[in-house]
């Protein structure tokens, strides 16, 4: 029996462990809002509210406790003079798990993990696949396209459209020539070892 055992192991070792709730915990920090399975939603949660409030904290020492779990400066800085001031009047609870049912793929039980304060942004069509210099280049390029007054196309010229018509029909009216016959192969006896 597990006697005052807490916490998941999720199946990892324990470097694993800590190293996954890192990653998880600066998406977290940076995004606001990540889809996980609820296990680990469930375990990330305590760790980013202790985060949170280490952080309305304000201090040189509040900020050497958070860098243990966020080893980016930038997301240190975003944590505390973004994060934690909205928080200010709130005494804990940053955090909410949503469930959102069964993963396709394997059945596993999913959840989003999200500040309670989070807004999901609203986009007004998908962004275009690709990277951002494409992206860039194609807007570039419809910019000069509507700049650019457009000529007017030139029509083909009606004896250039006529003539394959007309050769096709004199080769309809004459029979088809008979091909080539093709060459016999030729077939070599093989030869007998030991006769000369």
């Amino acid at each position: 029996m597990r006697h005052n055992a807490f916490g998941r192991k999720l199946g990892r070792t324990t470097s694993h462990r800590l190293a996954m709730f890192r990653n998880q915990l600066a998406s977290l920090m940076s995004k606001e809002r990540i889809i996980t399975t609820l296990p680990k939603a469930k375990e990330l949660r305590p760790i980013a509210e202790k985060v949170v409030t280490q952080g309305k904290r304000a201090t040189v020492h509040a900020r050497r406790l958070v860098g243990r779990w966020i080893l980016d400066r930038d997301l240190i800085k975003k944590v505390f003079d973004e994060i934690a001031p909205r928080f200010e009047s709130r005494p804990g609870g940053y955090l909410r798990i949503v469930k959102l049912g069964p993963r396709q793929g394997d059945g596993a039980e999913m959840a989003v993990l999200e500040f309670v304060d989070f807004q999901l942004k609203k986009t007004a069509a998908p962004a275009p696949a690709g990277d951002a210099k494409a992206r860039k280049a194609k807007a570039e390029e419809t910019a000069a396209s509507e700049a650019k007054p457009k000529r007017p196309r030139s029509p083909r010229p009606p004896a250039a459209a006529k003539a394959p018509a007309e050769k096709k029909a004199a080769t309809r009216g004459k029979a088809a020539a008979p091909k080539a016959p093709a060459a016999a192969k030729k077939t070599s006896t093989p030869k007998k070892i030991g006769s000369s």
